[in-house]
């Protein structure tokens, strides 16, 4: 845990560095240290950025410690170019260390909210959004992630898409930019 918690605050304040992003010289945490919180709340504490924050703060990894309200500010208002760009880097050191080169397609949804609301929803609109999960036999109203992982569960490519989007459809957005000779898995769904 700790290797990993290490290993990715020096990705990000590498990147960062790399990409020349400026901060106010008064921050008491840095962009790298806000971005290391919220992946490490993803990593090990099933996106619970609350829990991170305090194991990260009790375990001495960061020193100033920001509020909850205001580190989540923080968090939000790190530009989307900045996590696309950390998401290819670790993507490509991903594929790098897949020596199996076996990959599982699949998708999973992210529903906005329950099917009672539908109509006071804001943050999507239309029919589109509206979408079935067969396994539980129930609609959702949002998003379907569509995602690409290494056989170890790193995550290589993903897409997002609206609830009702097919997954065969949405098969041919992927640019499968993976080694010569890797073998994709999934299920029957992804039939094209």
């Amino acid at each position: 845990m700790e290797d990993m918690i290490v290993t990715i605050f020096v990705l990000c304040d590498d990147l960062l560095k790399a990409l020349n992003i400026k901060e106010d010289p008064q921050v008491k945490m840095n962009n790298a240290e806000v971005i290391t919180v919220g992946l490490v709340a993803a990593y090990f504490f099933v996106g619970h950025h609350d829990r991170s924050r305090k194991f990260l703060s009790e375990h001495n990894y960061i020193k100033n410690l920001l509020s909850k309200s205001r580190f989540n500010r923080r968090l939000h208002n790190i530009d989307e170019s900045i996590w696309m760009f950390l998401f290819q880097v670790m993507s490509q050191t991903f594929k790098e260390l897949n020596w199996g080169q076996e990959y599982i397609l699949d998708s999973f949804p992210v529903p906005v909210c329950d099917k009672i609301r539908i109509s006071k929803c804001k943050i999507y609109s239309g029919e589109e959004y509206r979408g079935y999960i067969a396994s539980k036999k129930r609609y959702f109203y949002g998003l379907r992630v569509h995602m690409l992982i290494t056989e170890s569960r790193k995550p290589v490519e993903f897409y997002l898409a609206p609830g009702s989007y097919n997954d065969a459809n949405v098969l041919q957005s992927f640019c499968f930019e993976l080694p010569s000779g890797s073998m994709v898995y999934g299920d029957k769904a992804y039939n094209n």
